[in-house]
């Protein structure tokens, strides 16, 4: 009881606190922009009123996987811009890559948008709902150029649903969760296969030069910032497609980790080495052509690593795909000269769905307030150091992921169901019910030989049936005390919560594949299949049919 006294504590304390750490920078006292690694600087001016909204997002970087957090792959530039801006460290995503995509497009929960299971394969006719606004789509009604380059992976079965459709200026990337770096091209399943590569809504067979794609990528978005106006606001999300699967990456930046001879992490590291000189050669672009000034620069990995596929969460427990901190807790900051308190580390509640109205009200945009956004504008927090208006996060309820074989109403002292996966965050307390997925702690020497090695993984064992974890967060970040027997009131007071979300949520979204969807019958490409007129066509049939059989019985019955 003293110990979980002491935890109680000690959680608290840290909860009420946003740390702040002091760096010794190159920065004067009138907090000049960072020098010479990241460009010279313009003449300063005075901030226009609307910033310049610049959003990187990762694919499947881990927590560890940043140089400020321990890791042994370099990353110079992520380490400066961080340390000069405001580190997030206590920063969540979603353990997916659809699921964080869709949080801050919409500032909405999944069980908001239907989106709560798995991803959004290439074969299913599913895409974000057309009834939700985007965050594009709020900046350009007060005047942002808005421009995509990168990874959608918000569906595109219907060609409402493509990025250009949704909020964007322009788009240039992919509409698929991966695929090759070089050719573009990605196989579903064996004879599934096909090009993936757009500029705006046609496939961009112009571009198919064999080019990496991070190079590729940020080639585009210097191409945009040359071409735009810096007197006018852009918003520029990039989402870059490394460092998930497959693991490719150009043969100059594997110079610094032959000693490591686990292949996957070798190759993990030169394509994060590649992304972080591609993000220093963005920032130079800000600079050079005039935006840096009044940018705001946003960086968020979209969920945790995949140990098997060479990433690092350690030492957080679990990894992509599941709700234990390793999966949801992510490499975050913000960047800007406009920030106050530059040089400090935010340790206050931060989720992806804040994104949405943050940017929006520093774009002096208007959130309607028939929107039901489960993000907060959390700005000041950042810039400021005050408290987070945030102080849960319902981390996801999924009701269709396979069921716990031992969970019961019972278990969940006939509040919650606990055989549904399900995991929420209540100030300091962390709750998970179901199956909350792979749940080893990977330590770097996992690493250490030329395959995966399991026998180097922390692995705990518990008793036949369990389906309800307690965690103090605050206290104990990597998930080694379950609290749940000590603190069966504390269980119950979460499980109270998850059932309040549960009744807002909308039915899920996850439909059969569909046959029509196979790049074959699309000349080749992954793209819009669904034709609105074949739609009507069937409904026109069907009535028809209707009619006749509803004329045929009426005889039958005189």
């Amino acid at each position: 009881r003293m110990v979980a006294a002491v935890l109680a504590g000690l959680s608290l304390l840290s909860l009420l606190t946003c740390g702040y750490l002091a760096w010794g920078s190159r920065r004067g006292d009138a907090g000049e922009a960072p020098g010479n690694l990241l460009g010279e600087e313009p003449a300063a001016g005075a901030p226009r009123s609307q910033p310049h909204i610049i959003f990187i997002l990762a694919d499947d970087q881990g927590f560890r996987d940043v140089g400020y957090h321990g890791s042994e792959i370099r990353t110079p530039t992520l380490d400066k811009l961080a340390a000069e801006g405001v580190k997030l460290e206590n920063y969540y995503v979603q353990p997916m890559c659809t699921p964080s995509r869709s949080q801050l497009i919409t500032g909405k929960y999944q069980i908001h948008t239907g989106l709560q299971h798995s991803i959004i394969r290439p074969t299913q006719p599913n895409c974000l709902p057309l009834d939700n606004v985007t965050l594009p789509q709020k900046l350009k009604e007060v005047g942002y150029s808005t421009h995509m380059v990168g990874k959608w992976h918000l569906g595109f079965y219907r060609r409402e649903c493509m990025p250009t459709q949704r909020g964007f200026d322009s788009f240039f990337g992919s509409l698929l969760g991966s695929g090759d770096y070089y050719t573009h091209f990605k196989c579903d399943s064996p004879g599934i296969c096909g090009y993936d590569l757009y500029e705006n809504d046609n496939a961009a067979w112009d571009h198919d030069n064999g080019i990496y794609s991070t190079q590729m990528y940020t080639q585009k978005v210097q191409q945009i910032l040359a071409s735009h106006d810096p007197g006018k606001p852009i918003f520029l999300y990039i989402a870059y497609q490394a460092v998930h699967s497959p693991l490719q990456a150009p043969g100059r930046y594997f110079e610094h980790y032959r000693s490591i001879n686990n292949i996957n992490r070798r190759r993990y590291a030169a394509m994060l080495a590649c992304l972080d000189e591609a993000i220093n050669n963005v920032t130079l672009a800000l600079r050079k052509y005039g935006y840096y000034e009044n940018s705001i620069i946003i960086y968020s990995s979209d969920n945790g690593g995949q140990p098997m596929a060479g990433g690092s969460n350690w030492p957080l427990r679990g990894s992509k795909g599941t709700y234990w901190e390793g999966g949801i807790r992510a490499v975050g900051f913000v960047h800007s000269p406009l920030l106050k308190n530059k040089g400090s580390v935010c340790k206050e509640l931060v989720h992806i769905t804040d994104w949405f109205p943050t940017l929006i009200t520093l774009a002096e945009g208007q959130i309607d307030e028939d929107i039901q956004l489960d993000g907060y504008d959390v700005w000041e927090t950042i810039s400021e150091g005050r408290r987070s208006p945030r102080v849960d996060i319902l981390h996801n309820i999924d009701p269709i992921y396979t069921k716990a074989k031992n969970g019961s109403w019972a278990a969940g002292y006939g509040i919650w169901n606990t055989a549904i996966q399900s995991a929420i965050r209540v100030n300091h307390w962390k709750l998970l019910t179901g199956n909350p997925g792979y749940s080893d702690w990977v330590p770097p020497q996992a690493f250490s030989n030329a395959g995966p090695n399991r026998w180097h993984n922390e692995r705990v064992s518990w008793s036949a049936g369990k389906t309800v974890w307690l965690f103090n967060i605050t206290a104990d970040p990597y998930e080694r005390v379950d609290l749940s027997a000590r603190h069966p009131e504390v269980v119950k007071q979460l499980l109270r919560r998850l059932s309040q979300f549960n009744k807002t949520a909308v039915p899920v979204r996850y439909p059969p594949k569909d046959p029509r969807s196979n790049p074959k019958l699309n000349g080749g490409v992954w793209g819009p299949w669904f034709k609105e007129d074949e739609k009507k066509k069937k409904s026109d049939k069907s009535k028809g049919a209707n009619k006749q059989k509803k004329s045929k019985n009426k005889k039958k019955a005189n």
